[in-house]
């Protein structure tokens, strides 16, 4: 296996901001913080490296939750994090991400936000089912891929930012 990635924690400064923007004080910041875990594959031969929930999220039918993970990667220039739901929430519950597939590219651990990943799913049941994952329980998982460019590609913008930052300056 090629390594590719290092998951870290982004800092408590920027956790605090993004996490008291989504939750409000409704939470010991400083504990959730102090209790994110890196994610990680469960078994040896898992593509997926598991995303774990900061805080409990329960979710009725057609509700969504925007989660700020904790959570960095910086990437190897040509590899992309794809993240998708478990795939047992997503068989259970139709558990899904709202951009469908989740792009974490190599220039976005450099962001002004230090790269902090979040996720945003809906439970999309047409069941009336509730969805309830624990904190510590994984939620989502991303898998690394390796990608090419175009012969005649000439990028050469630099990203600040998160979703929609790439196209920002079009």
């Amino acid at each position: 296996m090629q390594r590719v990635a290092q998951f870290e924690k982004v800092s408590f400064n920027q956790f605090d901001k993004d996490f008291k923007d989504t939750y409000g004080d409704q939470y010991d910041v400083n504990a959730v913080y102090e209790s994110i875990k890196l994610p990680k594959r469960a078994t040896s031969g898992s593509a997926g490296y598991d995303f774990y929930a900061p805080v409990d999220i329960e979710l009725k039918a057609g509700e969504t939750a925007k989660i700020p993970t904790g959570i960095r990667v910086k990437i190897l220039d040509n590899w992309v994090l794809k993240v998708y739901p478990r795939s047992g929430l997503g068989f259970k519950f139709r558990l899904q991400l709202n951009n469908t597939v989740g792009i974490i590219d190599s220039d976005y651990y450099g962001s002004s936000n230090e790269g902090h990943i979040f996720i945003k799913i809906t439970n999309d049941t047409n069941e009336g089912k509730t969805v309830s994952v624990k904190a510590g329980e994984g939620f989502a998982q991303g898998i690394f891929v390796e990608y090419g460019i175009t012969f005649d590609d000439e990028a050469s913008e630099k990203r600040d930012g998160g979703f929609g930052s790439t196209t920002k300056k079009n």
